[in-house]
């Protein structure tokens, strides 16, 4: 789980520079983050980020004020009582949680497949090894 961590090379000449970005490094040495941020790479990552957050913050937003609009307005249908004590308010409330960490879960599952090699892709070109 821990990962060792090599010290920052104290001169520019140390560094590595990665092919793809290094006609885009400073005078010290550091790459060039806006010209990555400009890189076709770094731009389809982004995009494949937003493509996720977008969609999946909306159906959650409408999820979630489902469960208000109901909770406030229609509380008939909310007390029903289903089984015991539980009712529909108590069941739409446990799906919240539940949706959350499915979103959470779907999240982690998608960055693992799409996101990282991307990111993996970016370091190898800025020169930044993972050790």
């Amino acid at each position: 789980m821990n990962k060792s961590v090599r010290p920052p090379a104290s001169l520019p000449s140390e560094r590595a520079t990665g092919t793809g970005f290094a006609e885009y490094v400073d005078d010290t040495g550091e790459p060039d983050f806006e010209a990555i941020q400009q890189s076709p790479e770094f731009k389809l990552l982004r995009k494949r980020l937003l493509w996720f957050i977008f969609p999946m913050s909306a159906f959650f937003l409408c999820w979630y004020m489902t469960f208000v609009l109901f909770s406030a307005y229609d509380h008939d249908f909310m007390s029903r009582k289903l089984f015991g004590a539980v009712n529909t308010g108590t069941v739409f409330g446990l799906l919240q949680f539940i949706s959350t960490i499915t979103i959470v879960l779907t999240y982690r599952r998608f960055a693992r497949k799409k996101l990282d090699p991307q990111v993996d892709t970016i370091h190898e070109l800025a020169g930044v090894g993972k050790e």
